[in-house]
């Protein structure tokens, strides 16, 4: 299916599936949004262009080298507007979500925390980054795909980081957020939060999924 198509244009009810991604952003407020790119780089522009007849300011950033997920955050900030301090809202291209992003940028800004990370719960976890969680939500670790989860709350991929965060991951490394940047900010007492709820989540990044959410948004539509 991605042999000719990055996931993210994959047709999905009719339209790319990142038009639904956007068109989310957007409801909750989000008005300019950098698209960090790689695989297929050239084919995003001609689809959605500046962004303009969805009402947003669309920038594209490519990697010349995949540079892993943090890599593709630092090096798609050079195109970021905020500031040291300011929520940057990060949301993974293969992922469906009903959750209410406005409500984790607040939290995130209300606790000054470091990153927040939506959390939802799954059957199956070991597919998927494990985040506990302590009872002020306070994530206390980072277990991506582990074959021996401590628990079902796993990464759903929206993080809200805020900006000076984002410039410390080393610029042009190949970086995991998930292996290297979570746990690193844990280790060091930052302030990782968890959002955790209940709402309707899937991951497109697999064919059985994928098809689901084409059934899904066709129904909702």
């Amino acid at each position: 299916m991605t042999l000719g198509t990055p996931k993210p244009l994959l047709p999905t009810a009719g339209v790319p599936f990142l038009a639904h991604q956007l068109a989310q952003a957007r409801s909750f407020g989000v008005r300019r949004i950098v698209f960090a790119t790689s695989y297929k780089a050239s084919m995003f522009e001609p689809v959605f262009g500046d962004g303009s007849s969805l009402g947003l300011e669309l920038v594209y950033m490519t990697e010349e080298t995949p540079l892993g997920t943090g890599g593709a955050i630092r090096n798609a900030a050079q195109a970021l507007s905020a500031g040291p301090g300011d929520p940057v809202l990060i949301l993974n291209g293969d992922i469906l979500s009903g959750h209410d992003v406005g409500d984790q940028v607040r939290q995130h800004v209300a606790r000054e925390a470091a990153v927040t990370l939506h959390l939802t719960e799954v059957e199956d976890p070991t597919r998927f980054g494990c985040v506990p969680t302590d009872a002020s939500g306070r994530v206390t670790a980072f277990l991506e795909k582990t074959p021996h989860p401590m628990t079902n709350r796993i990464n759903a991929g929206c993080y809200v980081f805020t900006r000076s965060v984002i410039d410390s991951i080393p610029e042009g490394q190949v970086v995991s957020v998930e292996r290297e940047t979570f746990p690193s900010l844990i280790e060091s007492g930052a302030l990782v939060l968890g959002y955790a709820d209940s709402s309707y989540w899937l991951d497109v990044g697999t064919p059985p999924p994928s098809s689901r959410a084409h059934a899904t948004w066709c129904w909702a539509g």
